[in-house]
């Protein structure tokens, strides 16, 4: 599935888990990993995206919705501001995700992405 035209989607369990182990910004509505892919690897590929909600966050119906909410947010502000050659996964919250105002939350993700690029140091 492709969220939009710069953004693809991650599928392989090891490529959420390499985004588990670097950097990371919790925002109220959600959980945002962030990792520059090696050099050697597929680099060219553009900017990477993945989405996971846990059983947490309610039953499938919640949790579908939840994932709706933020593939949409990825195709708004990931498509810009989002760096190639990055993987970001977007995790769900319990209570939050599917409820909280959508301009907030796009906001929060524009901050979460800061936060987690100005650690890295590489410059965009």
């Amino acid at each position: 599935m492709e969220p939009g035209p710069d953004l693809t989607t991650l599928a392989r369990r090891g490529d959420f888990l390499a985004a588990a182990r670097a950097e990371r910004a919790a925002t109220p509505g959600f959980v945002l990993q962030a990792r520059r892919r090696p050099e050697e690897t597929d680099a060219l590929q553009g900017i990477r995206v993945g989405f996971t909600c846990s059983k947490k966050v309610g039953n499938a119906v919640a949790r579908n919705r939840a994932k709706r909410r933020l593939r949409a947010l990825a195709r708004s502000v990931l498509a810009r501001r989002g760096r190639p050659g990055w993987d970001y996964v977007l995790i769900g919250r319990e209570r939050e995700t599917a409820t909280r105002d959508f301009a907030r939350m796009t906001r929060e993700l524009a901050t979460a992405l800061d936060r987690v690029h100005g650690r890295t140091g590489s410059g965009a």
